[in-house]
């Protein structure tokens, strides 16, 4: 090598013989020839590589394979002579990169050394990969783009999560939420499952120097969930029915995870049945199936219910429950219009007791004849399943009026639980209460449903009942 070189300045020194200007001199001031040429010789060496591409230490090139061996790789990277990866090199890839370098193979290289003590250009392949990758790194983090990487291990602090070649750190407090909610009191717990996962994340620090490379989990999440937001929204629409994730609880309701975007179940359509707070039914983390209200695409809502997928308990209730039938409830609260009770087997269900319905004198308040949580025999008097409500009286009930309907109630039960012998004397009775209700001219009155325009919208904030009191 260094003899090609002298080789090459004598040359150089002879064309510039060739192409050098006659110099004037004068008899005053005479300059010599030799001088001149070696000045001018020296200029043109400072100039450059004299067109050979010479690489810089640092610098990444690509370069071709031209010859494979047991000790070393030569590659051309396009200057005066090619470059060397030498055995210590070989030695540290793995059997799938080293099959990957056969001869006319395009490989990047890092210039180790532009020229050793033999003259030689010294390159590295492992470290070609480790520098782009540190470059890609600092692209990523000042594009702030998303990419997959794999765990390649953890700590007590974090994850460790290889970019490439070059191993990054991932901080506790930079995982997804999900993943920080993990069980385990150990790292190992904790952790261990993740290995060799691959997992979305974004670079928010490069600090070559350090070799320091910080990755975050949480703000790529957050990127994808708006993404996946947006394609939920434009996807959805009501009707739909939905399996997510509660997240979150407040007074007025529930918030769902589904999947990209959330949605909120209103206190009014977490059930049928009356719930002051939805911890009643929920916790945070539960699985919920749920049906789409609407959806507001500008305002990126939407709204979402649970007691729509589940069977209307006043068509159960319409079935069951007839005009005159006596029952059994428990008072739930007292107003000065009336008496709510809550039916026997039926959380979901409370009828109102107008304040006219509760005795045969006048009284002032429904106190004076019952008190919450007092179980009670009552008779129903109405059933607006459409209006979903119940009209229930505390004075009817031993009403003669009623008789007929009393004893075909009471036949009924002995029948499911009486022997078939007991039958036959169980309808003679019935018989004969129908002659003697038909001696006092007792018959059930007709209720008939009422339109009054003061009619009740809301048992709790109505001050009055006048629409469940039946006209005499």
């Amino acid at each position: 090598m260094e003899q090609e070189r002298v080789l090459m300045q004598q040359d150089v020194q002879d064309s510039m013989v060739a192409v050098l200007p006659p110099v004037e001199t004068s008899s005053m001031e005479p300059v010599s020839d030799e001088a001149d040429m070696a000045h001018s010789m020296q200029g043109l060496l400072d100039q450059g590589d004299f067109g050979m591409n010479l690489p810089n230490r640092g610098e990444i090139r690509e370069g071709t394979v031209v010859r494979v061996s047991p000790t070393e790789i030569l590659v051309d990277i396009g200057a005066k002579s090619e470059g060397v990866l030498s055995g210590r090199e070989l030695e540290h890839l793995d059997e799938a990169a080293r099959q990957r370098l056969q001869v006319g193979q395009q490989i990047l290289v890092f210039v180790v050394s532009p020229e050793d003590k033999n003259g030689n250009i010294v390159l590295s392949y492992t470290r070609a990969q480790e520098e782009q990758d540190w470059r890609d790194a600092e692209r990523l983090r000042d594009s702030q783009e998303t990419f997959t990487g794999t765990v390649a291990g953890f700590n007590k602090g974090g994850l460790l999560i290889k970019v490439g070649k070059v191993r990054g750190f991932m901080p506790a407090s930079q995982i997804s939420a999900g993943r920080r909610k993990a069980q385990g009191e150990t790292p190992e717990e904790r952790w261990a499952h993740l290995v060799g996962q691959p997992i979305q994340v974004k670079v928010i620090e490069v600090d070559r120097a350090r070799n320091r490379l910080i990755l975050s989990e949480r703000a790529a999440s957050r990127e994808n969930r708006e993404r996946q937001k947006e394609q939920l929204l434009a996807s959805i629409k009501e009707g739909d029915i939905r399996t997510g994730r509660v997240i979150s609880l407040a007074d007025f309701g529930a918030f769902v995870d589904l999947g990209g975007a959330d949605g909120l179940i209103h206190l009014s359509e977490l059930s049928h049945k009356r719930v002051a707070h939805p911890k009643e039914l929920l916790q945070v983390g539960q699985e919920v199936r749920v049906q789409v209200l609407h959806v507001d695409r500008e305002r990126k809502r939407i709204g979402l219910s649970l007691k729509r997928l589940e069977e209307d308990p006043w068509q159960r209730i319409q079935r069951k429950y007839k005009q005159g039938q006596l029952i059994e409830g428990t008072i739930t609260k007292l107003t000065k219009f009336g008496a709510f009770a809550r039916i026997s087997d039926e959380d979901t269900v409370e009828g109102l007791i107008h304040i006219s319905e509760l005795s045969d004198n006048r009284i002032a308040h429904p106190k004076e004849v019952v008190k919450e949580g007092q179980v009670v025999t009552l008779r129903v008097i109405r059933v607006d399943a459409e209006r979903r409500r119940i009209g229930l009286s505390l004075k009817k009930v031993d009403s003669p009026a009623y008789a007929d309907i009393d004893f075909r109630q009471a036949m009924q039960e002995v029948e499911e639980v009486a022997p078939l012998p007991d039958r036959a004397e169980a309808r003679a009775a019935e018989r004969r209460a129908r002659s003697r209700g038909s001696s006092r001219g007792g018959r059930a009155p007709e209720y008939e449903f009422e339109d009054d325009e003061d009619e009740i919208e809301d048992y709790d904030d109505e001050e009055d009942g006048d629409d469940y009191n039946d006209d005499e």
